[in-house]
């Protein structure tokens, strides 16, 4: 978590040196969903993502200076440089693209799903969405699809209760959680808390045993909340679609600063180690950085190539 905080923050402090030229949607707040599902996946598992994808690109193991390098739009970019911040894919370690269309890799996910079980392995394939794409058609006919097949799908809705400005109390019938339309379609399904880093490493990995052993698809929804706005470096309590009052209250459940504390009461950290493990974080975020400004660009013969038309 404290190695996603870093890297995301760093990107907010930098991004007005105008060398990231793509847009960015930081998870800041979000870590610890990330984190722990990533923990608890295996390297041959396959993940899917959203265009607020670099925490679940870093969890899933994947390449620093890979994904820094695509931020800029970089030849030694995990896309080669074509795909910037909402276009990660590393099938090295599993992660098998994101997108900025919402719900837009859900089928893919599902679809990896498929292939796991006509390959006869133990794979699990994570779609991780957010609370709007659980209002695209394409979310509900997944499901479906994963329950009837059985197939080993782990869905993941971060439910951080706005898309975009609009929050879900607007889009929603307030009395209805989102886990209840996965398990009315079939799918078990439960609710959690997206800030307990341990909490979330517990409950997906009782579900990951469940589904490596055939049993179908498991449903998660983890209420969380991003501390940037939607797209950007920058806060926009100001804006009137959230109150500061409600900003400062998710703040005090940073799921970063929780574990930290929960560590150093247990005794299983010392406030040395952290600082260790910040001074190391702070090392390979400087040097992912120096990486990215390094790295050439694609050559201009590159354009056409890997593309349908």
């Amino acid at each position: 978590m404290k190695f996603i905080r870093m890297v995301e923050e760093t990107i907010a402090v930098r991004y007005s040196e105008s060398k990231m030229r793509c847009p960015t949607h930081l998870c800041t707040g979000q870590e610890a969903i990330s984190a722990a599902v990533g923990l608890a996946l295996r390297q041959d598992d396959f993940v899917v993502s959203t265009h607020r994808s670099h925490g679940h690109y870093l969890g899933k193991g994947g390449n620093l200076n890979a994904m820094m390098a695509e931020i800029y739009g970089k030849a030694t970019g995990c896309s080669l440089g074509k795909g910037g911040s909402m276009h990660l894919v590393d099938k090295s370690v599993g992660f098998m693209g994101s997108t900025a269309i919402v719900g837009g890799t859900i089928p893919v996910g599902v679809g990896l799903g498929l292939s796991i079980r006509l390959h006869g392995t133990d794979q699990v394939s994570c779609a991780f969405f957010g609370d709007g794409a659980s209002e695209e058609g394409m979310f509900y006919e997944s499901v479906n699809f994963a329950v009837l097949k059985k197939l080993p799908v782990l869905f993941i809705c971060e439910n951080n209760l706005y898309s975009v400005y609009s929050p879900l109390k607007v889009r929603q019938p307030s009395k209805r959680a989102i886990y209840t339309l996965a398990k009315a379609i079939g799918c078990p399904a439960e609710q959690g808390d997206g800030n307990d880093a341990e909490s979330i490493y517990q409950k997906v990995s009782r579900a990951l045993r469940r589904i490596r052993q055939g049993k179908g698809p498991y449903f998660f929804e983890f209420s969380t909340y991003r501390w940037r706005e939607h797209c950007g470096p920058l806060f926009d309590n100001d804006l009137g679609y959230r109150t500061n009052q409600e900003y400062l209250e998710w703040k005090k459940r940073d799921p970063v600063l929780r574990l930290e504390q929960k560590l150093l009461r247990r005794k299983d950290l010392s406030k040395a180690d952290i600082e260790r493990v910040e001074r190391d974080i702070s090392r390979q975020v400087a040097k992912a950085f120096d990486f990215a400004e390094k790295s050439p660009f694609p050559d201009a013969s590159e354009l056409t190539k890997d593309v349908f038309a």
